[in-house]
């Protein structure tokens, strides 16, 4: 299959030349060219001086956003006239068979990606192909209210849905289409010089605040929440209990996130991420829990070189194993427990060459899945590859220790408000309800529930059925985390921690 590509010829950006040598190493594409296509109107100049005014501010690299000369292009400028298939990312040519287009909010090219972002939109990507949606995804940003910064994380996860969806078309897997119309575009929306300066204003304003916040609190501070389970639990309240939850206390110099109870070997225990403020990297500790709450504090159980977090703990073949995120290491590991709590040795390297968050282990009609957000990787990788909240992917096994294979409709699902894991996935009347991190706001700014309705080799699909926010019941702005086991339930969420000061000697 040969696949031209139309865009803008005077200026190309580095997310295109990036799609361009991802869809090269697609099996089944033997061509990709380019049609340098010669626009009138491109980003605002005032955009570009917004992107290098951010980058400076906040010490940020340019990324898929950037401009490159003409002769970028030159490797894909080919004479051949006669493409299957040709990929418009000017949103100008005719819609029709084997024209495919990209949409951001219902308007087409990637001037509508600057519009939805500088009106404060969770843009929804959509492809089209003569007047039907082939696939589409809401585009996730880790810097909220950081132009650049959304620029480049939507741009990344615009080549992943694209060179996902070109995948399946040259290996002959149909996709299922929507029956709606695609809207006509709109025109989309720029920035004139008085708002750049208002906006360059705030965001001097708003780097000093950040700043000073930094001085006065160790922040993001993160706390976990526990209660005895002697009712309905979170899940089928669909609210925080009216009994409130108790605080599983720090001393202020770290804090614990990612509560995960485990009952195994007549004890329970709550296993933890521990991050020592003072030296910014997590790990994994454990603290045992008897009638009365806490027995002491978290003792560290697992440490190694790369940050630890989300410590997923579960009981099989009469052991306590456990897999930990270790997206700095561009794994994801099996450990198992060999003097309990402690005493953890890697058993298996389940994934290789991933940046996954959160893995999560589901056993489901005798095969083992696990769901983890990914960023793009390999050598053809944009740079940045995206936010780490959005895209959801998913990989099966015949035994929880491997090997473990990629579901071919990877990502199957492209939303920040409900991709990221945030908890063992638990059955409910013969469903299975997966808690998932909102993160369309920020990082885990809610709790989501989503009921699985497809779980297959072919497919996945859920549905959002409930949302959990901090509130009085949980004071702080984020809420990310939900789990039970041994008689527990826990979550966490975040909070303020003032610095610990040392007064100076007389």
């Amino acid at each position: 299959m040969h696949v031209r590509v139309r865009l803008d010829g005077a200026e190309p950006r580095r997310w295109q030349i990036a799609l361009l040598q991802r869809i090269a190493d697609i099996r089944g594409i033997r061509a990709v060219s380019v049609d340098a296509a010669a626009l009138p109107d491109g980003w605002p100049d005032t955009i570009e001086l917004l992107f290098r005014l951010e980058a400076l501010i906040h010490g940020l690299p340019r990324l898929g956003s950037e401009r490159l000369p003409p002769t970028a292009l030159n490797p894909w400028r080919r004479p051949d006239a006669n493409p299957d298939l040709v990929l418009d990312l000017c949103g100008d040519l005719p819609s029709g068979p084997a024209v495919w287009q990209i949409a951001y909010d219902d308007r087409l090219g990637d001037s509508a990606l600057m519009a939805s972002l500088l009106a404060g939109a969770v843009p929804r990507l959509t492809l089209i192909e003569a007047g039907k949606i082939l696939a589409a995804g809401r585009l996730g940003t880790d810097r909220p209210g950081i132009l650049l910064a959304g620029v480049d994380d939507a741009l990344a996860r615009t080549v992943t849905l694209v060179v996902a969806a070109l995948g399946r078309r040259a290996a002959g897997a149909s996709a299922p289409v929507s029956a709606a119309p695609v809207p006509p575009s709109e025109p989309g929306r720029t920035l004139s010089g008085t708002e750049l300066g208002r906006r360059t204003a705030r965001m001097l304003a708003g780097a000093v605040v950040h700043r000073l916040y930094h001085l006065c609190y160790r922040a993001p501070h993160w706390r976990c929440g526990w209660r005895r389970l002697d009712g309905p639990d979170l899940i089928d309240l669909g609210r925080h209990p009216e009994t409130g939850w108790n605080t599983l206390p720090d001393d202020g110099h770290r804090f614990y996130a990612d509560p995960f109870p485990l009952a195994f070997a007549g004890s329970t225990h709550v296993f933890v991420e521990e991050f020592p403020h003072a030296t910014g990297k997590a790990i994994i500790s454990a603290v045992r829990f008897g009638p009365h709450g806490p027995e002491g504090t978290p003792v560290p159980v697992l440490e190694e070189a790369h940050h630890l977090s989300y410590p997923f703990v579960f009981e099989r073949d009469g052991e306590a194993w456990m897999v930990p995120e270790s997206s700095a290491s561009g794994t994801v590991d099996l450990y198992r427990a060999t003097r309990y709590p402690g005493g953890w040795v890697k058993e298996a390297t389940l994934l290789t060459g991933v940046v996954a968050s959160d893995a999560t282990l589901l056993e489901r009609d005798g095969r083992w899945w696990i769901f983890a957000t990914s960023r793009d990787t390999g050598p053809n990788a944009l740079a940045g590859s995206g936010s780490y909240h959005d895209a959801l992917c998913l990989w099966s096994a015949p035994d929880f220790r491997g090997p473990y294979t990629p579901h071919p409709a990877n990502p199957v699902l492209i939303d920040p408000a409900t991709a990221r894991p945030a908890g063992r996935i638990v059955e409910r009347g013969g469903r299975l309800i997966r808690p998932v991190q909102d993160c369309a706001q920020g990082y885990g700014r809610a709790l989501g529930l989503a009921r699985i309705d497809r779980l297959d080799p072919e497919g996945f699909a859920q549905t959002l059925i409930g949302r959990v926010e901090p509130g009085p019941s949980w004071s702080g702005s984020r809420l990310h985390t939900l789990n039970t086991g041994g008689g527990l339930e826990c979550i966490d969420g975040s909070a303020r921690a003032p610095r610990i000061r040392i007064p100076r000697r007389a």
